[in-house]
């Protein structure tokens, strides 16, 4: 399996990737999220047309999982990224992450940041155990503060929700 930047032909498989994601929140007792429809591949595609998406591609040159990225108060912001859950628990996640680290302070971006859901296992947990911490709200950048108020806004409940942050020493 390889990292390889995202290629426009491979946006409906992302798109699938992320609703067999998705799916495994109706185990965690939240159908909403789980049935929340997916960006447009439209919407994917000023991803790849910015440089900000990669793909895990398994041997067949597939996608199995990805990561989109934007930049948010300066900082590598994590948008999304997802495992097919055929391919969970092998690293594919951490191993997105590390390279958006590399991609991040390769450009002079002190810092890795995304939002997620505080108490879902493979969310805040997750990102604990990968070197993320929980920002208080009065450590929060005017953008990130809007991307959450945004989310608020979406019907993502702002209790449930953290931002985190992982330095990445540049």
């Amino acid at each position: 399996m390889e990292i390889r930047a995202t290629q426009v032909d491979d946006l409906e498989q992302i798109r699938a990737i992320e609703v067999r994601a998705g799916a495994l929140f109706h185990d965690v007792g939240m159908p909403d999220i789980a049935e929340h429809p997916v960006p447009p591949a439209a919407v994917l595609a000023r991803f790849v047309r910015g440089g900000r998406s990669w793909v895990v591609a398994d041997d067949a040159g597939a996608p199995v999982a990805f990561v989109l990225v934007e930049v948010v108060d300066g900082l590598a912001h994590i948008e999304q990224v997802s495992v097919d859950p055929a391919y969970a628990r092998r690293g594919l996640g951490r191993g997105l992450i590390d390279f958006v680290g590399r991609w991040a302070a390769e450009r002079g971006h002190p810092a890795l940041t995304l939002t997620t859901f505080r108490g879902v296992p493979w969310n805040g947990p997750y990102y604990v155990r990968l070197g993320f911490v929980e920002l208080g709200e009065g450590e929060l950048g005017p953008e990130l503060a809007r991307l959450m108020a945004v989310e608020a806004q979406h019907g993502l409940d702002p209790v449930e929700r953290i931002a985190m942050r992982r330095e990445l020493g540049v």
